[in-house]
This record gives C-alpha cells, structure tokens and sequence, in this order.
C-alpha cells in the first residue's frame, strides 16, 4: 500500500481532483459580471501536476483545454512561487486568441488554470472581433506570460472598453483560483500530498493506456482529406493526412495554404487542440480527460502555414472558424478508415455588436452532422464551442438589443438515412448606434453530407434584409435588424 495506489482509492482521489476544477469553474461563472462567461459559460478551468501535465479538467470548452499544456509550460519558466498568479493571452505562447485571457497559478500540487473570453480587449473594433484585422497588435492588448500584479491589472483594464466589467470578470477568475489553492490543501491534508501526488501520476498513465488500447482497436491505415475557410478575398485550403499505426496517431498538416494576412490564422495550440478533440471523439469521448489521453498523437504543420501560423499574424477568427474547420477535415481524413459523423454547421458564427458605452459577443448554435446510428441534434454549438446560448432575457435585460426572432431553422439539416440538424434563425434588433462584426463560415460551402447523405443548408448572415459576406465589420444604426441564419448539419447515408 506504500507504493501502489488501490483502485478505489484512486477512483476517490481523482474525483476529488475533478470535483475541484469543476467548482472551479462553477465560482467562476457564478461570480463574473459579463453575460459572456455568466450566461454563455464561455470559460474553462483545469489543475496541472508540477511537470506541467494536465490532471483533470471540467467539461468546459474543447479549443481552450487543448492548448492550455502550452500556457502552463510558458509559465514554468518563470518559476512560481506558491500563491502567485500570472495572466497571458498571448496566441503564441499558450493563448488561443486575445479574447481568451488565462490565469495560472501555483498550487500544492502544481497549477491551477483558468481560461475565460473576455467580451472586450481592446483593439480597434468593439467586442476585440474585426473581420479585417492583419496584424495581432489590431485585435487587442497583448499580455505575454507575467506576473498579475496590481499595476499590471489596472494597465489591462483601463486598455479596454468597459475596464470595470473587465476587472470584475478577472476577479472572478481569481476567485476561483484561491479556492483551488484551498481544496487542493484540504485534499493534500486529508490523504496525504505523496499520495495524491501518486495518484496524480496514475491518472495521467491511465488515460494514455486507455486511449492507446481504443486506437489500437481501430484499423491501421492512411486517410486524407482538405477543405477550405472563406476568407474575405477567396477560399483558403487545408490539407490533412492522418495515419493509424498500432497504439498512435499522427495527424499531418502539409499542403495547407501559408498563413494569410488577415485573421483566419491559427497557432499551433489551436490545432492540436482540434485533432485532439476528434480523436477523444473517436476513442474514449466518456473517458475522465487529462493530458495523459493526448500522449499517442503526434500533429504536425509546416512553419508558418495557416495551421501553424507565425508572430504577428492576426487570429481572432483562426481559433474559432479555422479551428471548426479543421475538425470537420481531420473527421473527414479519417472516415477513409473509419465511421465518422457527416460535417456539423462547421462555424461558430460569431456575432458582436458594441460602441464605447457596452460590447455584446456571443457565439450562435447550428446543427449537427448525422452519425451512423442516428440523426445529428438540432441547434446545438457544434466542435470546438461548447458554450450556452445567450438567454434573451439576459440579452434585453443587460444590452440595447431586442431580440426579434430565435427559433429553429426548419428543414435547413441535410437528408439522408439519418438526417442532419437543423441550424437557427437568431435576429436581433439594435436600440442604438453601434459596430456590428460577424466571423462565420459555411457561407459559401455546404457541410458536407457522408455516405450519399445530402448537404446541409448553407449560412446566412443578413442585415435590414440584405445578404452580408461571411466576414464584416460595418456600422449600424438605431432600428436596423441584424438575422443569421445558421448552417445545417450533413446528412448520413442515402434515403
């Protein structure tokens, strides 16, 4: 018993350590100021052991917890002390876009980590979302990992709009941060820091055997596939090859067109993070995650590509419509080997409105791709989103926006012998002046279906009535009606 952990004491301990992210994240939501991480639960929460591995992590939000093991390492080597805190958004050292603003801090056992957008981080458009920006200097302020200090706080805050709802959502990411420090100290007092440290180890292990043993049971093989993002001035293609060799995966990227200059780029964080979510989709998707599950794929993107993209190119749309692509070409390049579902609406549509007085974001559902087994679920946020819709009450009650229609967009998911879901019709109304931008895609390409399943509808983004691009930032005015219509998802197999 010195050296072996017993099963059920294991069990017991990693439920403690997943009961703590998760509450975590619950004082998060429940404490922050912004619809966007109180209503939308636009965040994420996760505890790391002191090498830097991912233990245990909430259900929270695909694209933020894959490429948090890289935020963690950046912050390693500034060498916490215990109780100390630091804040990045930096794409390139761990972030995902400047919006997503992390929080680390060192713990009895390790780190705990926060991750939460931020309705605003300044920039040269309202809600830190311009469908034009070229460099990442444009989309916000820039935080490289540093320690969270007052001063550093108060310089963040007052670089945005509505600097009070920003400290008061960071307050509530450090809340959430002091209480992990005090469960984590309960947990160590209570069963003894070397033995949850064991169990820590285990954890992690167990995770990789058991997404080791489901990819050895699927066929060894080659798959490729591409697609491509709407860009403002053309489609921009990716290019994936995903090769199955006994208890590994690896996931290559080469073909996909050079990193753009505009903001459909990706860091490589991002994209680990998609192909890590489709093969814990296609193995263990009930499994307890932790970093140990990401150990068998390797992935694997030419320098400077859109995949891999380079410092100072723009991403604000690269982790969230790039990244949702991604997803639907690497399920592709494995449906050569394997049943996988037809595309989802294969977008978040972002959707963000916003002057000096208030900034309103959020991302809106569509639907999802048809599986083998069973038609795919209607007006679902599909991929790397997990989040909530924005309640309509908490829309009219907090914003000077009406919302005029929300429903389902009937008929819109592809047919087939399992259909496609549905999309959405979200329409909103503003009540004064403000900057509307939209990030979407599936614009001009269907979701494809699979299997002689039909395609699902495509988007459609619509202001005062008239059709819109897949990407705009433009000006609105008091009464003028902004209505997207979301994509359907694919359909499977012939009727």
């Amino acid at each position: 018993m010195n050296d072996v952990i017993a099963p059920i004491q294991l069990q017991v301990i990693g439920a403690s350590l997943r009961s703590i992210a998760e509450e975590m994240g619950a004082v998060l939501i429940r404490s922050s100021f912004s619809a966007n991480i109180k209503e939308r639960r636009d965040c994420s929460t996760a505890l790391f052991d002191e090498r830097g591995r991912m233990i245990a992590q909430a259900e929270h939000i695909p694209v933020h917890l894959g490429a948090m093991p890289d935020a963690v390492a950046a912050v390693m080597r500034l060498g916490l002390e215990p109780g100390q805190v630091t804040i990045l958004n930096d794409p390139y050292t761990g972030g995902t876009h400047l919006p997503d603003v992390t929080l680390v801090s060192r713990t009895a056992l390790g780190f705990a980590v926060s991750r939460a957008h931020h309705a605003d981080v300044g920039g040269i458009e309202p809600a830190s979302l311009p469908a034009f920006s070229r460099t990442l200097e444009e989309e916000g302020v820039i935080l490289p990992p540093q320690l969270l200090t007052d001063e550093v706080l108060d310089r963040f805050v007052e670089a945005t709009r509505q600097p009070e709802e920003r400290r008061g959502d960071l307050r509530a990411q450090l809340a959430a941060h002091r209480l992990a420090e005090r469960r984590l100290e309960e947990l160590c007092a209570r069963r003894g820091r070397d033995r949850v440290a064991a169990a820590s180890d285990e954890l992690y292990a167990y995770s990789e055997r058991i997404v080791r043993a489901a990819l050895a049971q699927l066929p060894d093989g080659r798959g490729e596939a591409e697609d491509v993002v709407e860009a403002v001035d053309g489609d921009l293609p990716i290019r994936c090859a995903v090769e199955i060799a006994g208890d590994e995966i690896r996931i290559d990227f080469t073909g996909t067109a050079p990193q753009y200059d505009g903001n459909l780029n990706c860091p490589l964080a991002v994209t680990k993070s998609a192909c890590y979510f489709v093969v814990r989709c296609l193995t263990e998707p009930d499994l307890p995650a932790s970093g140990g599950a990401f150990a068998p794929v390797t992935v694997t993107a030419p320098d400077g590509c859109l995949v891999n993209a380079r410092r100072p190119a723009a991403v604000v749309a690269g982790n969230t419509e790039t990244s949702s692509r991604i997803v639907d070409v690497v399920f592709a390049a494995l449906g050569e080997l394997l049943p996988v579902p037809a595309a989802g609406q294969g977008t978040m549509n972002n959707l963000a409105f916003g002057n000096d007085r208030f900034t309103y974001y959020e991302t809106v559902g569509g639907g999802q791709g048809a599986c083998p087994e069973g038609d795919g679920p209607s007006g679902v946020h599909v991929a790397m989103s997990n989040t909530l819709a924005t309640p309509a009450e908490a829309i009219e009650l907090e914003y000077p926006l009406r919302v005029e229609r929300w429903e389902l967009r009937l008929g819109s998911g592809g047919a087939g012998a399992h259909r496609g879901g549905d999309g959405v019709v979200r329409e909103l109304r503003v009540l004064e002046d403000c900057r509307l931008s939209v990030l979407a895609e599936r614009r001009r390409h269907m979701p494809p279906g699979r299997g002689g399943g039909e395609d699902g509808a495509r988007g459609r983004t619509l202001v005062n009535g008239d059709e819109q691009p897949p990407k705009l930032t433009r000006q609105l005015h008091a009464g003028d009606v902004v209505r997207l219509e979301t994509p359907g998802g694919g359909g499977q197999g012939a009727e």
